[in-house]
């Protein structure tokens, strides 16, 4: 018997909760808590609130998701990630 297909989702993480689950606001307008997925945790891939991320679902429960992807920010090139020190601080390498 063939693996049931997932369905997949695009939406906009709203609310980060307790043990790596997040609330995310789907496109189509559902609010559903999904978790993140092994691979995700294995590369240490942080989702922040107001990140893009791809769902994964089952059709037998649309209440639940796996965090499979985080979309890159639409940024300048020049500017500088999230939380990454400023260039060119008091300290120089050797």
């Amino acid at each position: 018997m063939a693996k049931e297909e997932l369905i997949q989702f695009e939406g906009l993480v709203t609310e980060i909760l307790p043990d790596a689950r997040y609330r995310v606001q789907l496109d189509a307008g559902h609010e559903i808590v999904a978790y993140t997925a092994g691979k995700m945790k294995k590369n240490r891939i942080k989702t922040l609130a107001g990140d893009r991320v791809t769902i994964e679902m089952s059709p037998y429960d649309l209440e639940k998701g796996r965090l499979i992807f985080r979309h890159k920010d639409e940024r300048p090139s020049g500017a500088a990630p999230r939380g990454a020190p400023p260039r060119g601080g008091q300290f120089r390498r050797r």
